[in-house]
């Protein structure tokens, strides 16, 4: 089966500017999409991060170097500031080499992100707990 370059896309919201807050929501939703979709990150091209106006206390994309990410080019960059659009929001688009069809990627959209996209916000069940506990494992395997 041959591989062609995918994009998966994800994205989240956090409730402040805050250098804590937007790593552990940037790692949620990086670890929904990788998990969602079975990546692995020796099959990602790269990653955007984009972030609107009101997000710059940190870089979202330290988020995938603290889960193990270390090879991946990774780039942050802001949102275009479409008067009205949603605030305190991180994207993340993973430029992702795989077998899987298109129409296969389950693109993840979150908290009220779901505004962006409710046509791909069918999520099934997440357990947030064992989500966490990935995230956890992760992040000691990659120190």
């Amino acid at each position: 089966m041959s591989t062609a370059c995918r994009g998966v896309r994800g994205a989240t919201t956090v409730e402040s500017n805050n250098r804590e807050e937007i790593l552990r929501a940037t790692r949620e939703l990086l670890a929904l999409m990788i998990r969602q979709n079975g990546i692995e990150g020796k099959d990602v091209g790269s990653a955007i991060f984009t972030v609107t106006s009101d997000i710059n206390a940190e870089f979202p994309a330290l988020a995938a170097r603290q889960l193990g990410w270390m090879d991946v080019p990774l780039i942050c960059t802001h949102e275009i500031s479409v008067p009205g659009s949603l605030p305190l929001c991180i994207r993340i688009m993973l430029n992702w080499n795989t077998a899987k069809c298109q129409k296969d990627i389950q693109h993840v959209y979150i908290k009220q992100a779901v505004r962006l996209r409710p046509d791909l916000s069918d999520l099934p069940p997440v357990d947030w707990k064992a989500l966490d506990a990935w995230i956890e494992a992760q992040m000691s395997g990659a120190k």
